[in-house]
């Protein structure tokens, strides 16, 4: 579809968006976690691309929140709160450069990710 626009939006930077929605966390409490997954759910079905990155960022998610409880666990031998740190500096950065690669029309699965959805090509 060449004329579908998401939300009324062009496709680029409505891809753009659902990366840097990631940040909506630091704001909204949860909002990192549900905005993302709102735009790719409502919209998957009208564009590959679409469901392509919402798939990139729902890995790059799961990925974190498992790293996270690794990290929680290493806590108890101070260790995990280097982790910590590590899991915000790379999420930051990946969510920046997906949003830049995604504006510019390239789909950037994020380093580090697990493979729980596959991309379609």
């Amino acid at each position: 579809m060449e004329d579908f626009k998401p939300w009324g939006m062009e496709l680029k930077v409505y891809l753009m968006l659902m990366h840097l929605s990631q940040l909506a966390g630091f704001i909204i409490p949860f909002g990192g976690l549900v905005v993302p997954i709102i735009m790719w759910a409502t919209n998957k079905e009208h564009s590959r691309d679409i469901d392509n990155h919402g798939k990139v960022i729902f890995n790059w998610m799961l990925s974190a929140l498992i790293y996270f409880f690794i990290c929680f666990i290493l806590t108890f031998i101070v260790i995990g709160v280097l982790g910590y740190f590590a899991l915000l500096i790379c999420g930051l950065i990946f969510i920046v450069m997906g949003a830049i690669k995604a504006n510019g029309g390239i789909l950037w699965p994020y380093p580090l990710s697990i493979k729980f959805f596959k991309i379609e090509a």
